[in-house]
């Protein structure tokens, strides 16, 4: 009777992780943890703790890390507990657990003022095209409209303004700072904005009421994104296209003149080998989600930029500037590098994408945070181009609801869509895209404070076929109920033996 009553306590102990505090060292130079600077400003300014909760939804390249109103509540009560640990690996969910709260906001969600009237269509009826107007909510333009035909000829400089922090570093007081300055791809802004509001013009010809739109360097014109590109190559330049991989900055925060370490974690449900104990299992591997990007690089007699492509937590899935500067923690890899005809395929790929999300703005104006997440994060549509140009996946998360891809006119995005990996219902993600989401292939260049080592530990165990899955609530919850039910028979027995 003892041994079974042991055994069932061994049982329901060993459901447990043991106890873990993440260390805080060793760090970069002139970086701190989120929870170094809110350990100050709880004791210093505690008022400032929900004006930064509210900036970190604020546009940006932060990947799939748009707070939910339950991942908020979560963040302040970690904040106003003093978790400084589970601060410093917020939130630390599955995609299982994340996705739930998406799907409340995006029943509840109210309508947006500015396209209501795209609401009024019948069920059935033709998707109206967004006006000149509404477009600019989802994409940048420039000077250029949709509804008015123009050329461009790219042989002359841009004459757009230079690089400007306005409107991208704001002071919120006690010495935080939220925004980042300039990188050194910088003094070519003007040049590499005009090339991103080109493209995505040019991308935009095949949306339903644009006018012609065209462009051209030397004598060689272009009338969709391929074809400026392939241009360019034609007109002397070098193009080269980058799979680029960063540790998204959820944050973006700067306090006393540091920079604030801050990542958004996921669990993975892969267990970090000899973290348990005989009454304690493994605890889980948490990842900073990464952000992912395809980046430009055109050198030559008349066009020196660089711009990238992915879709934001803006709701704007278009080509972009680069040039701010990241924190020196989220690192950058190379995944896969295209030139030549490659480098066309891609921008041909992405520019389809961004017709796709036109009409998807135009069909679900309503989605919240403009289609963030339900459309999917930046992870999405890097992956649905990257196994299209190699035949495999390397990204995790994905988000996309690929029941929303049903336009027929968008008949290729749609199955590039359906044929990627999808995580919002918490499948056990591949450990191929785990490791294939980080920012690099050596874990000693990886600066966020104990993650190197676990990456390490579990790598090892991934090459040497003993890799182990963590479980959900559900599993340890029918463990649980066996061990109750095991408990109650042998309480029950010991009691009739008594009674005899």
């Amino acid at each position: 009777m003892r041994k079974v009553l042991l055994a069932t306590t061994l049982l329901l102990v060993g459901c447990h992780t043991m106890p873990y505090t993440p260390p805080e060292k060793p760090m970069p130079p002139n970086t701190i943890l989120l929870s170094q600077m809110m350990r100050e400003l709880t004791a210093e300014h505690p008022q400032l703790v929900e004006q930064l909760v509210a900036q970190i939804n604020d546009t940006g390249k932060k990947g799939p890390a748009y707070l939910t109103p339950k991942l908020a509540d979560e963040l302040r009560k970690r904040i106003l507990g003093r978790d400084w640990g589970g601060l410093d690996r917020f939130p630390g969910w599955t995609m299982s657990e994340v996705n739930p709260t998406v799907r409340v906001v995006s029943h509840f969600a109210g309508k947006s003022d500015k396209l209501e009237g795209l609401s009024a269509a019948h069920p059935g009826s033709p998707t109206p095209a967004l006006s000149d107007e509404q477009t600019r909510n989802f994409i940048d333009l420039g000077p250029y409209m949709l509804e008015r035909g123009h050329h461009v000829s790219l042989d002359e400089p841009s004459t757009l303004p230079p690089f400007s922090t306005q409107g991208l570093v704001s002071e919120l007081g006690a010495g935080v700072t939220r925004g980042d300055g300039a990188n050194d791809l910088a003094p070519e802004h003007a040049e590499s904005q005009r090339l991103a509001d080109v493209m995505n013009r040019l991308a935009l010809n095949d949306y339903d009421n644009a006018r012609s739109f065209s462009a051209s360097v030397e004598e060689h014109s272009a009338t969709t994104p391929q074809q400026l590109i392939t241009a360019l190559q034609q007109s002397g330049h070098t193009v080269t296209v980058i799979d680029a991989r960063y540790f998204a900055n959820f944050g973006h925060f700067h306090f006393r003149g540091q920079d604030v370490m801050m990542p958004f974690w996921i669990n993975t449900q892969i267990a970090v080998p000899h973290t348990g104990s005989l009454l304690h299992r493994d605890r889980p591997l948490l990842i900073p989600v990464s952000h992912a990007e395809y980046e430009w690089q055109i050198r030559g007699p008349k066009i020196n930029a660089d711009i990238s492509y992915y879709f934001g937590i803006d709701g704007k899935s278009e080509w972009r500037t680069m040039d701010t500067l990241d924190q020196p923690w989220v690192l950058k890899r190379a995944a896969h590098t295209y030139t030549g005809e490659q480098a066309v395929e891609v921008t041909r790929l992405a520019g389809l994408i961004t017709v796709a999300f036109m009409r998807q703005h135009a069909k679900r104006p309503t989605l919240p945070f403009g289609g963030y997440y339900a459309l999917g994060v930046c992870q999405d549509g890097v992956s649905a181009i990257e196994r299209k140009m190699t035949g495999k996946v390397t990204l995790f998360p994905n988000t996309a609801d690929a029941s929303l891809f049903d336009d027929p006119r968008d008949a290729e995005v749609n199955a590039m869509m359906a044929a990627i990996p999808k995580d919002r219902a918490g499948a056990l993600p591949e450990p191929e895209r785990i490791f294939g989401s980080l920012p690099t292939d050596d874990f000693a260049k990886i600066t966020i404070p104990g993650l190197a080592d676990d990456l390490r530990a579990t790598h090892d165990a991934w090459q040497a076929g003993t890799l182990r899955r963590t479980h959900g609530w559900l599993y340890y919850a029918a463990i649980y109920a066996g061990a109750a039910v095991l408990a109650g028979a042998a309480l029950a027995l010991a009691y009739r033996r008594r009674s005899q």
